[in-house]
């Protein structure tokens, strides 16, 4: 892919960089001289979240490989972290590259359940290989760690999946570290989940019109009930659902 293709790509978020085979050599993304331009050598991938155009470039005869990927589904896998890089002869990025290769040489005759099924391989692979290329052994700064997690949990509040374990296998880190991140700043994961799902159902509740009911709210944030919902809401909020939209109507001249 020419240079000029791959940094008008970069607008998009999610960018797995790999060069094959040859050891010499590197190549660069980001903007010359600036503090956040890297410079990977000969044999090694990238993956990298960015936001905005990048400048690349490769060093006369290095051949570099530019895949570009949504950021939704893979950002969540940095957690923390700006990059992920590692060996680019490993077999998760052989594999990456030889689907991708098949990839362009096959769509144009792919019809549209062939394309979502090679797109959604093409997505399990680079996760992957992202997986591959991080140490857990490192753990994240606690902070840094529990803030990538409360930042992936506000995109699934709704989601019947969400967990401690779900948070910790999509940002690549093991449950223990996780729980430890939160404990750092005196709260819990599962405590986090109830308490942000909570405030979202308080701020349905202040609604002027279109309020959903108690067991509604209870269904869709996910609690096993009504019951569950209403005792959980008096218990942090020292009112019942019922009671709290009552609070909240305009007072009557």
């Amino acid at each position: 892919m020419p240079a000029g293709e791959a940094v008008g790509a970069d607008r998009h978020p999610a960018c797995p960089r790999r060069v094959p085979g040859r050891r010499r050599g590197s190549w660069a993304l980001g903007a010359p001289l600036a503090r956040g331009e890297q410079t990977v050598p000969a044999g090694q991938f990238l993956l990298r979240h960015v936001g905005r155009p990048l400048h690349f470039e490769t060093v006369p005869d290095t051949t570099a490989k530019v895949l570009v990927l949504p950021s939704t589904m893979l950002k969540p896998l940095l957690g923390a972290r700006q990059s992920v890089a590692g060996p680019a002869d490993s077999a998760e990025v052989r594999l990456l590259v030889a689907h991708s290769n098949m990839i362009y040489e096959t769509v144009a005759g792919l019809g549209p359940a062939g394309v979502r099924a090679a797109h959604s391989t093409l997505i399990e692979l680079v996760k992957a290989v992202a997986r591959g290329g991080v140490d857990d052994a490192e753990p994240q700064p606690a902070s840094a760690l529990a803030q990538a997690a409360k930042d992936l949990a506000e995109t699934h509040l709704a989601d019947p999946e969400l967990s401690g374990t779900m948070l910790a296998r999509e940002l690549n880190v093991s449950v223990r570290n996780l729980q430890r991140a939160f404990a750092a700043a005196g709260e819990s994961v599962t405590t986090y989940i109830r308490q942000r799902r909570l405030e979202e159902a308080r701020l349905a509740l202040t609604a002027p019109s279109g309020r959903p009911s108690v067991s509604e709210l209870a269904a869709y944030w996910q609690f096993a009930d009504s019951s569950h919902f209403i005792r959980a809401f008096k218990k942090h909020y020292g009112r019942t659902p019922t009671e709290y939209a009552r609070s909240a109507l305009p007072a009557e001249n």
